[in-house]
């Protein structure tokens, strides 16, 4: 169905001009990517009471709905100062998709730390690459089928060295699977990237056999991405189970319940969109999963590997989802117990806020720098300009 649906509004909207919310939501690589050089301006625009709610009525969405802030660095310009943990082991390329770049770096940050505990060399492309996940639900796939050119292009040598990729966005890890082949029928690299892209516990589960994964000892409830699910087989009649994200967390001794959510509600952009989408997705969510969410008990962990899954979640109730990478990660930091006394994603969400009340202040900063700046300059300028008139005035006696 999805499929039909970006065929028709390809064919529909060509050569004519989409809703204003195609572009907000179906270019959000292309704003993100220039939020990306100023995040804490951006978000003064986007978080601020008046002023996001003319930046929601500009994208078209909901009112109710809350605009994720951009993270104050991104997980790119994280790693470049990273220090490499495992230089000598295997390579693996860690996708930096545009939720986790520009967005949630602290879930990929994770994943670099998880994945170099199992002995792995990861490599990050530094390029900008999209797979362009957003773009198939309003049907630009004549700018869909370019990204992907691009990214196999820039990607070439690792692909043909059979250098394995994790992507830790589901949705766009379902692009790798299935859309990039449909579009790219006849092209060898195209095969090949899609037979070495992984999700994080589907590369644990094949690649890294011998990693013992760290230790939790909680209770979890665990929500699936519809992508995830869709492709997730382990045979022609048994699928949608998330098979190998089961076995990552019952091997770490996590005790899981998996209560059939069907979808969370947000499915991708829509939930954010106004009108019916947004009372369609709360609804899709008051279903099962937000209920389930709500009875949770405050030391449970909530795990969703979908960034749209992840806002649904945040923006309905008081808990705050978890990527398996963070829970991955959080064993291995905190030990078999993890946090005591607290829920456990309350370290997450403190460092969020406390990160972006620094990006803030330092943006404050520079601003009254400059405006002192400025002010001393002008009267210094002011003073010269008033000698000279004294000056000329006094000639003309």
């Amino acid at each position: 169905m999805a499929t039909y649906k970006a065929e028709f509004l390809a064919h529909y909207y060509e050569g004519r001009v989409r809703p204003r919310h195609a572009y907000a939501f179906g270019w959000i690589h292309i704003w993100s990517k220039l939020a990306s050089y100023a995040p804490t301006i951006a978000n003064f625009f986007t978080q601020t009471p008046g002023l996001s709610a003319i930046a929601k009525w500009m994208a078209g969405m909901e009112q109710k709905r809350h605009i994720p802030p951009f993270a104050p660095m991104t997980f790119k310009d994280w790693f470049k100062a990273h220090e490499p943990k495992a230089p000598g082991g295997q390579q693996v390329i860690l996708f930096a998709d545009t939720f986790n770049n520009f967005y949630h770096p602290e879930t990929a940050v994770a994943a670099v730390e998880v994945l170099e505990d199992a002995g792995f060399s990861v490599q990050v492309p530094m390029q900008d690459l999209c797979c362009g996940r957003p773009l198939y639900d309003y049907g630009f796939l004549g700018m869909a089928r370019r990204w992907l050119l691009d990214i196999i292009e820039k990607l070439q040598p690792q692909i043909e060295a059979g250098v394995p990729i994790v992507v830790l966005e589901p949705s766009c890890w379902a692009v790798f699977k299935e859309e990039l082949t449909n579009m790219l029928p006849n092209d060898r690299d195209a095969q090949r990237l899609s037979a070495q892209t992984f999700t994080l516990s589907d590369f644990l589960k094949n690649k890294a056999p011998r990693y013992r994964v760290p230790h939790l000892h909680k209770k979890a409830l665990l929500h699936g991405h519809c992508h995830q699910k869709s492709l997730d087989r382990l045979n022609d009649k048994t699928f949608g189970k998330m098979f190998n994200e089961k076995h990552v967390l019952k091997e770490m001794g996590v005790d899981l319940r998996e209560p059939e959510t069907g979808c969370c509600g947000m499915a991708g952009a829509f939930g954010f969109e106004q009108g019916d989408h947004y009372d369609v997705s709360i609804k899709c969510g008051e279903r099962v999963l937000i209920p389930e969410v709500n009875q949770s008990g405050d030391e449970d962990l909530i795990i969703a590997d979908g960034f749209s899954c992840r806002e649904q979640i945040q923006q309905t109730t008081p808990r705050t989802a978890l990527h398996l990478a963070q829970v991955l990660q959080m064993a291995l930091k905190q030990g078999p117990t993890g946090p005591i006394e607290e829920r456990p994603e309350s370290r997450l969400v403190k460092q969020r806020a406390r990160e972006h009340q620094l990006a803030g202040l330092r943006v404050a900063g520079y601003f009254a720098a400059g405006a002192v700046a400025g002010s001393i300059i002008y009267g210094a300028l002011r003073k010269r300009t008033d000698r000279l008139l004294g000056s000329r005035s006094s000639l003309t006696r």
